[in-house]
């Protein structure tokens, strides 16, 4: 059996990786084939996990904590990423930001024999319970877990109080579910967590098998693969594509010094708001270094970063 796949429709994957491991009793369950979610991230040119996922250095998630969820869509979308965006979510926390590494997961309606065959192949390979705790196991510091959840709410609750916990304690994040979850107290209870969901609901999960786990898989109309960064904020989730974080949280980091020297500007009234909101002249180029030189805390970027951004003529 051929184990490269060609077709990266959602569907098709799918059917694929299902087939891919008909005859493996020793793999982990649904997920992709190692050569081929490499060859799916091969833009990116960094560090990976033991079984191919992108790891963005801790370094780049701290500093896309700080950065503004528009300011990094805008930069994408320039990039002609136009499909990385979701929004229409619900939270446990209004004002706890979530971003690290995504390791994803896809359900579908439950059908009794695949059910039987996926617990059956993940049971004899060493795997413990319900199909949906799987990918909580796979989970490291700075994940977080994305999982197309087919929108279900009633019987679609990924997670409750106790799985909410094990995923906080593995990698200090949250959740991004196009699913519910349940125990929306116990939740709450869980400081520095939060949960992107469709709802919350008293329910326990039924009726949904597991059938990706760390494969590219869709969250609304966006697309997501393994090691994206997410980054969800109120407005929504963005997620961005690993080889694109470093120039993304650059130039987000830019804008926002941009930002803070504009607003000075203009209330010291020494320059407009249309001089601001313009390309600059050399002159405002040159007021931008001295304010730098009188701020050195808001730098957040290297000089040489900088000083890459400075030498382009589009800003």
């Amino acid at each position: 059996m051929c184990r490269k796949l060609t077709l990266v429709a959602p569907a098709l994957v799918l059917i694929n990786f299902l087939l891919f491991f008909l005859g493996t009793t020793t793999a982990l369950a649904q997920s992709i084939p190692k050569e081929e979610l490499i060859y799916l991230t091969k833009s990116w040119s960094g560090e990976r996990f033991e079984d191919g996922r992108p790891k963005i250095a801790d370094s780049w998630i701290a500093r896309a904590r700080e950065i503004g969820l528009d300011d990094a869509w805008t930069i994408l979308r320039n990039a002609g990423y136009h499909n990385q965006f979701v929004s229409g979510w619900k939270q446990v926390h209004d004002h706890v930001p979530v971003v690290g590494r995504a390791l994803t997961a896809t359900f579908m309606p439950s059908r009794p024999d695949v059910d039987e065959h996926i617990l059956k192949r993940g049971h004899a390979s060493g795997r413990t319970g319900n199909t949906n705790t799987w990918p909580i196991e796979m989970l490291h510091k700075g994940d977080v877990y994305v999982a197309d959840g087919f929108g279900k709410i009633a019987g679609g609750t990924l997670i409750g109080q106790t799985l909410g916990n094990a995923i906080f304690n593995k990698t200090g994040n949250g959740v991004v579910f196009d699913a519910s979850v349940r125990d929306l107290e116990g939740l709450s209870e869980i400081d520095g967590f939060n949960a992107f969901v469709r709802d919350f609901h008293p329910s326990f999960l039924e009726e949904s098998t597991l059938m990706g786990v760390n494969t590219p898989t869709r969250i609304g109309q966006a697309i997501v693969l393994p090691g994206d960064l997410v980054m969800a904020q109120r407005e929504g989730v963005l997620f961005i594509p690993a080889h694109l974080v470093e120039d993304v949280v650059v130039k987000a980091e830019f804008i926002i010094l941009r930002d803070k020297f504009g607003f000075d500007m203009i209330k010291s009234n020494t320059y407009t708001s249309g001089q601001i909101d313009n390309q600059w002249t050399s002159e405002i180029k040159t007021a931008f270094l001295k304010w730098l030189d009188q701020h050195p805390s808001e730098l957040k970027m290297t000089q040489g970063e900088l000083d890459r951004i400075m030498q382009d003529r589009t800003w």
